[in-house]
């Protein structure tokens, strides 16, 4: 029989209309596109790490609690006391834990975003057989909260994501405007606050949780430097955390992820500091980008700056051939014409690829 007979009766068709999630291959080149922290831990720990992940119990699976790493997460990322944590694969699977639980047996459930938004709400809404409802932003990429509040109150969701800082466009929805979506929300739906950018933004709404049975905070340690070691935490009202749980795989957190995570919990002070001097150069690496000619740089409350210039293919394109891997937003959505994303990295990075892009635009 053909495979492409086979694919035909057995595949979705709405999977075989889609394509994969591609990361490009960055061997060799100054990596900007995928906002990852460009520091290293100091070597003293890096030698420690490599004694307690030689230590790891590898042919054993993980204690199924994760309590000590639970527990350490709280300790040092901010989890209200009362308050307990669900661990993933990253973000991207909490995200998949959250529409798998909302998606319905019986009528398809909505999961709406305001757009840009991060790529995988609505691909994993997609593959948890829910629709998903993209609510634009205005032009300034701020929330457009009458049509939040429209949309709400028209396709009833189960769930609205909303990343803050957000991805792609860098900025932190108004306090005032989440607060009236949790409540237009009541107790019909459920707000996921993605935070994956805390650690640059410094804001939150973890200390919110409270005052809100419908909200659910997520975040990641991606972003603060561990990005390879792929853990994803959040956290919510308890009740509504042990209904995510039952979706949750057991074993989901590997050995190695755990005894890193743990590990590098107890300096996390170190990542901090990192985090403050990628902070400092964002402000030097807009600045100097406002200055140039022809380039529209949009406020950015994260560890990467989105902006405008004439043509961003052609932009991307002569950064490319310096070796310097940014991001053109071009196709994600019609608000991001002719707009690239780049990584704050170290000063050596941004220097090389402010160079590249003024030789660009020259």
């Amino acid at each position: 029989m053909p495979i492409e007979n086979l694919i035909a009766n057995v595949i979705r068709a709405d999977i075989r209309a889609n394509s994969a999630y591609v990361v490009p291959d960055a061997s060799g080149y100054i990596k900007l596109d995928a906002m990852e922290n460009p520091y290293a831990l100091p070597e003293d720990l890096r030698q420690e790490l490599a004694t307690r992940l030689a230590d790891a119990v590898l042919n054993r699976y993980p204690v199924a609690s994760y309590a000590t790493l639970k527990n350490k997460v709280s300790a040092k990322l901010g989890i209200p006391d009362g308050y307990g944590v669900l661990l993933g694969n990253g973000s991207d699977e909490l995200i998949q834990i959250v529409t798998t639980t909302v998606a319905s047996t019986d009528k398809r459930a909505v999961v709406l975003a305001p757009v840009p938004a991060f790529v995988m709400y609505s691909r994993s809404a997609q593959f948890a057989g829910a629709d998903f409802v993209g609510v634009p932003l205005k032009a300034d990429f701020t929330l457009d909260l009458p049509a939040m509040l429209a949309a709400i109150d028209e396709h009833k969701p189960a769930v609205v994501f909303l990343a803050y800082p957000n991805n792609p466009t860098g900025n932190l929805f108004a306090t005032a405007d989440i607060e009236a979506i949790l409540r237009a929300l009541g107790d019909t739906g459920i707000a996921v606050l993605d935070e994956a950018y805390q650690p640059f933004a410094r804001k939150t709404f973890m200390d919110r949780l409270g005052e809100f049975d419908n909200l659910v905070v997520m975040r990641t340690v991606s972003k603060l430097g561990l990005a390879g070691i792929r853990l994803g935490y959040m956290t919510a009202a308890p009740a509504l955390l042990a209904e995510f749980e039952k979706v949750r795989p057991p074993y989901n957190v590997n050995v190695l992820t755990q005894v890193a995570a743990e590990f590098v919990l107890d300096h996390v002070e170190v990542l901090d500091a990192q985090a403050a001097s990628i902070n400092a150069e964002r402000e030097r690496l807009a600045a100097e980008l406002a200055a140039l000619p022809g380039v529209e740089v949009f406020p950015s409350a994260a560890n990467f700056i989105s902006l405008r210039v004439a043509d961003a293919a052609a932009v991307c394109a002569k950064l490319l051939s310096e070796k310097v891997l940014i991001k053109n937003l071009s196709k994600m959505h019609p608000s991001l014409a002719n707009c690239i994303r780049v990584t704050v990295s170290t000063p050596e990075e941004n220097s090389a690829f402010l160079n590249g892009l003024k030789a660009a635009l020259a």
